[in-house]
């Protein structure tokens, strides 16, 4: 009996030292794949450095070269001006705004220095210094978030617990934001205030939205009397009920009794009231609605009248040539490098 309770612990031991030699060799394996990774790491920069090292004259010319003619480009380079409009439209024009901003910009592209001209009653050397017009979002994730409480209050409750806000936002494109930046870019600073009421009548003198608007505006001022209405109602109400009280009180004073609605009329009282806060709540929303629902399109910020100077460096052909005649050279030297590794892989 002894004997086999020894063989069972010398067993147990045995099974103990090959977990521990596993496991070292496991923790050995993971400490080599670390100190190789890095070694590369090394190795890699070291390379480079040499590489940088052998040839940095090379690339000194190169990049000199592409300064020199960069510099000579940015100098004869004429100065570019640019402006911004700021809008919210209302009533899902939006993506007509955004075709007709794509529509100059296109007749800028093609050169159409006299359609321009006739668009924006410009003269012929203000139509030519047009460069760019460009419509993008102003993106708040607030948009978002009020477009999805807007959603949850117009379906029922189970089709949007199957909507969930992700899926929203990922649906929520670029019109579906409230403002929306228009930016002009010419070689004129003194051309962009005269750009903005056209931008802005193409989508205004639309029959289809001017009758939303019309509509709309219709519904909130019905909506608005239907409320107020609701209020000369709830106040006579509370004139009755005021002089139910009054009456009751000389009532109790003369010594009689008499029930004119019991505990329930208190009850009624604090629901005039809370309905009375409610209709002026909601009158307060009509009437932030009809002030932004006024306007097809309603104009934060004006094409300010003198555009400010465009100076970007990822703009500017000095650095962008210096970059460029570096980074040419870089890729020669490396051609060559490879070249040369191939020819000696053959031997």
């Amino acid at each position: 009996m002894s004997t086999n309770q020894q063989n069972k612990n010398n067993e147990e031991e045995v099974d103990l030292g090959s977990l521990f030699l596993i496991i070292g060799k496991g923790f050995s394996k993971l400490f080599n794949f670390i100190g190789s990774f890095f070694k590369g790491v090394f190795e890699f920069i070291i390379l480079i450095l040499i590489f940088l090292k052998e040839n940095i004259i090379k690339i000194g010319i190169a990049t000199s070269i592409g300064l020199i003619f960069g510099i000579f480009l940015q100098v004869n380079k004429p100065v570019v001006y640019g402006s911004e409009l700021l809008l919210e439209p209302n009533f899902n024009s939006a993506r007509q705004l955004y075709n007709n901003v794509n529509y100059y910009n296109d007749l800028v592209k093609q050169d159409k220095i006299k359609i321009l001209q006739n668009t924006f009653n410009l003269d012929s050397v203000s139509a030519a210094s047009l460069i760019k017009f460009q419509v993008e979002p102003i993106k708040v994730d607030s948009d978002i978030i009020n477009g999805y409480d807007e959603l949850i209050l117009e379906v029922d409750t189970l089709t949007i617990r199957s909507y969930e806000y992700d899926v929203f936002k990922e649906s929520f494109t670029d019109y579906d934001f409230k403002v929306h930046k228009v930016t002009v870019i010419a070689e004129q600073n003194n051309v962009f205030d005269k750009l903005d009421e056209v931008i802005i009548s193409s989508v205004v003198n639309n029959k289809y939205f001017n009758r939303l608007k019309q509509l709309t505006n219709e519904n909130l001022n019905r909506t608005d009397s239907l409320y107020r209405q609701n209020l000369s109602q709830i106040d006579s109400l509370r004139r009755v009920y005021m002089t139910v009280m009054i009456e009751e009180a000389k009532n109790q004073n003369t010594g009689t009794s008499i029930d004119l609605g019991g505990e329930k009329r208190t009850t009624k009282e604090l629901e005039l009231f809370e309905t009375n806060r409610k209709i002026n709540y909601d009158l307060k929303n009509i009437a932030e609605e009809k002030s932004s629902n006024y306007e097809v399109i309603n104009v934060i910020s004006n094409f300010q009248p003198i555009g400010y100077e465009i100076k970007d460096i990822t703009k500017n052909y000095a650095f962008l040539l210096g970059i460029t005649g570096a980074g040419l050279m870089i890729f020669y030297l490396l051609l060559i490098k490879l070249n040369t590794y191939l020819d000696n892989y053959k031997k």
